[in-house]
């Protein structure tokens, strides 16, 4: 992270945070960020830096109560056969894949929110396949085409 602006590094950071929210509540990413809302995630992106001095499931914790966020049955850990990547890890394929579709800081919430509400998030998210370390230009191109590209 050192030497990466710091407007891409809040919003890696607030990747990061809706996927461990999304692991701890077993909820898809679509859910997550429908029930914390576009506010909220500009707020959350705005205050990156404080957020991120803190401990992550204490804000995890309570973003979950202060948005009513159940327990869902969308359990993406225990299917897979091999290493879990981290949420910084998939964190950072989404922050790449955000600023790819629109690097303008500005919109990277708006387009935060269309990317983790579409179906290249599923795929992504099957640990079993090799989406989620693919280079980030062919799950950019993938993405775009909406599809999933012959290699």
């Amino acid at each position: 992270m050192q030497g990466e602006p710091q407007k891409k590094n809040d919003l890696f950071f607030a990747c990061s945070l809706i996927e461990y929210i999304a692991r701890k509540t077993n909820n898809t990413k679509k859910y997550i960020v429908e029930k914390i809302g576009t506010d909220t995630l500009q707020k959350i992106y705005d205050l990156a830096d404080v957020y991120h001095s803190e401990n992550i499931e204490k804000v995890c914790y309570e973003l979950i109560h202060k948005f009513g966020i159940e327990e869902g049955k969308y359990d993406i850990i225990s299917k897979c056969k091999y290493s879990v990547p981290s949420y910084w890890d998939i964190g950072r394929v989404y922050q790449h894949l955000i600023i790819s579709i629109n690097d303008n800081q500005n919109e990277y919430i708006n387009t935060l929110v269309e990317v983790l509400s579409s179906w290249i998030i599923l795929k992504i998210d099957d640990y079993n396949s090799s989406m989620y370390y693919e280079n980030p230009d062919y799950i950019y191109w993938c993405y775009k085409e909406g599809r999933i590209l012959e290699e």
